[in-house]
């Protein structure tokens, strides 16, 4: 299979996708060459270009950008030029293109068993959860916001459901059984330490 290629055509600034086969022989060569994994990365290559030409393409508005860092440029260029501004639509794909798509593919390349150890994935959530702060401060869209809050929702419903919350379970049986009886027997004994000492005073008088 050749190569597929990413490119831009500016005079109707939209992304294509090259590819080598003759038309009514795509759907097959496509479904008989093309891995799942290979197509994932034509489409993140694809996006990177898209950034690195929305970047270089045209005259960038400081103003619309949360700062000057080369990243952030790019992000508000992008936004400016497929969506008019940096609207939460810009940002979803943003996300979903340079944040989660790492996220997902680091969290399936471990076994299910390691998900719930969180030396395993505390690297990768703190960094989906700085690229998340990043991009949103370059568009000026405040975080922590409902579509950041939905994202980590997903995630936590996809790998993070059947974790065990230690820290929120119930202690054991013995336990509780222990904390209850230990005020309740020691009621009578205060009682009877009373009566004695009272009748010992007035016995004393």
């Amino acid at each position: 299979m050749r190569a597929s290629c990413c490119f831009i055509e500016p005079s109707c600034k939209k992304v294509e996708i090259c590819n080598p086969y003759p038309p009514g022989k795509t759907n097959r060569a496509l479904s008989g060459k093309m891995t799942a994994t290979s197509f994932s990365l034509m489409i993140s290559g694809c996006f990177l270009n898209l950034l690195i030409w929305g970047y270089h393409s045209t005259e960038m508005t400081a103003a619309t950008c949360g700062n000057h860092s080369h990243n952030c440029m790019a992000y508000c260029s992008l936004c400016d030029q497929f969506y008019g501004a940096p609207t939460t639509i810009c940002l979803s794909d943003l996300l979903d293109h340079l944040c989660l798509h790492k996220f997902y593919t680091t969290m399936t390349s471990l076994n299910s068993t390691d998900w719930c150890t969180w030396s395993n994935v505390s690297g990768l959530y703190s960094n989906l959860s700085l690229c998340t702060e990043e991009i949103s401060d370059c568009l000026e869209i405040p975080w922590p916001n409902p579509l950041v809050e939905q994202t980590f929702v997903n995630i936590h419903s996809k790998f993070f459901k059947d974790c065990p919350s230690e820290e929120l379970s119930d202690p054991p049986p013995v336990i509780v059984f222990a904390l209850v009886i230990t005020p309740i027997c020691l009621i009578p004994v205060m009682v009877s330490l009373v009566v004695l000492k009272t009748k010992n005073g007035d016995g004393s008088s």
